[in-house]
């Protein structure tokens, strides 16, 4: 992500996976979960369409049978900063995971006609930008990619999508766009008001002594 005299923008390559109910076990299997790091999942991204081979956990892709079909396994597109795909991403389980692997592998934006409510909500948690457009917009998206390779910038603060001399908009709640633009995480927000917290725990302990008559 970088800033420009506009705002923050997402700019980079557009790789797609022309698929509705892209799920969470799809997007990374169950057997990677083990791992309770929150970082390092990126060769674990779709991986069962990435190779041929199964995988594990500590298992790199340079030790894998890579499917050179795959689309983010081509050039440019595993360069990939955007992913486009269709209806209902990141359905399935709650996996928190599924993002990391996104996130990991360098995807900054997923843009499809909807999504996963509990994925949807774990992308502004970790730095992916989720976005909604309509269908037919995804379908002209996809039309277009099939010709060409396609690039756009994402503008943050505006919400606008831009493809060469065309302009799509978007709608994100401000405090949701705001975690991606400052990468704040749940932590992050509620030190926010950690001044309002502790003079509330000041409160208690004035108002109701007996509470904390043990510590």
């Amino acid at each position: 992500m970088k800033s420009n005299s506009d705002g923050l923008m997402i700019d980079g390559i557009v790789g797609y996976i022309d698929r509705n109910n892209i799920d969470t076990d799809q997007i990374i299997p169950t057997e990677y979960l083990k791992s309770i790091k929150k970082f390092g999942f990126e060769d674990y991204l779709f991986d069962g369409w990435r190779y041929h081979d199964d995988g594990r956990l500590g298992v790199k892709k340079e030790e894998r049978e890579i499917n050179e079909d795959f689309i983010l396994n081509k050039p440019p597109f595993n360069e990939s900063k955007i992913l486009l795909a269709r209806d209902n991403f990141g359905c399935g389980s709650s996996r928190e995971h599924a993002v990391w692997a996104l996130r990991d592998f360098g995807i900054k934006a997923v843009i499809a006609s909807s999504f996963g409510d509990i994925f949807y909500n774990n992308c502004f948690k970790n730095g992916v930008l989720p976005i909604q457009l309509q269908k037919d917009q995804i379908e002209e998206l996809f039309q277009t990619i099939k010709d060409e390779v396609l690039e756009l910038s994402v503008d943050l603060q505006k919400r606008i999508i831009t493809i060469g001399d065309k302009e799509l908009s978007f709608d994100v709640e401000d405090h949701l766009i705001d975690r991606i633009i400052y990468g704040l995480d749940d932590v992050d927000i509620t030190l926010k008001s950690k001044d309002k917290i502790f003079n509330f725990e000041k409160y208690r302990k004035e108002t109701r002594p007996w509470i904390f008559i043990n510590e």
